[in-house]
C-alpha cells in the first residue's frame, strides 16, 4: 500500500486506482516551518488518530473535543481550522528536505484529515495539510496501516 498526493490535480491516488479529491495548501508547495505550504517528497503515515470517532468529529491538537461539526458550530467558531473525522499524521523521510530542522513535516503538524462539508475539494485552500471529505478520509483511514509511504508531488 502507498499513497500518492498529486498537488497539480488536487487528488489522492491509491495503487488500486482509487482516487479522492483533496485540497492542499492555499500557499502552494514548500517545506519551511511557518510557510503554511504543503511539503513535497517522500513521507510516511507516522500516526493514525481518531479510530471509532463519528464522521465530522472535531479535533483540536489531535484530540477529539466531543463536538461534531455542523454549520451552526462552524458559524460559532468562524476562524477555526477544522480538523475532522480522522487524522493521518505525516512524517518526512528526506533529511534536509522534509525531515529535521526548519523543514520537518511532522513538527509542522502536517496531516491528511477530514474537512467541513463546505470546504471545496479540487482547489488549494488548506494551511498546509491535505484536506479530504469526511467519508473519504474515514475510508482511507481503514485502508492504510501506520508507516504507509506517502509521496507528495506537484
Amino acid at each position: 500500500m502507498s499513497i500518492l498526493i498529486d498537488v497539480l490535480r488536487q487528488e489522492l491516488v491509491l495503487p488500486n486506482g482509487r482516487r479522492y479529491p483533496v485540497s492542499t495548501a492555499k500557499n502552494g508547495l514548500g517545506e519551511e516551518n511557518g510557510s503554511f505550504c504543503t511539503p513535497r517528497g517522500r513521507h510516511i503515515v507516522r500516526a493514525k488518530i481518531g479510530a471509532g470517532q463519528p464522521l465530522g468529529a472535531v479535533f483540536v491538537r489531535r484530540r477529539p473535543t466531543g463536538e461534531v461539526w455542523t454549520p451552526e458550530l462552524h458559524a460559532k467558531y468562524p476562524g477555526r481550522d477544522w480538523m475532522l473525522t480522522r487524522i493521518l499524521w505525516l512524517s518526512g523521510c528526506e533529511v534536509g528536505r522534509n525531515r529535521l530542522g526548519e523543514v520537518d513535516t511532522m513538527r509542522r503538524m502536517i496531516y491528511i484529515h477530514g474537512a467541513p462539508d463546505s470546504a471545496e475539494m479540487g482547489t488549494p485552500g488548506s494551511h498546509g495539510c491535505v484536506r479530504m471529505r469526511n467519508q473519504d478520509v474515514a475510508e482511507l483511514f481503514e485502508l492504510v496501516p501506520p508507516c504507509t509511504p506517502v509521496e507528495i508531488r506537484g
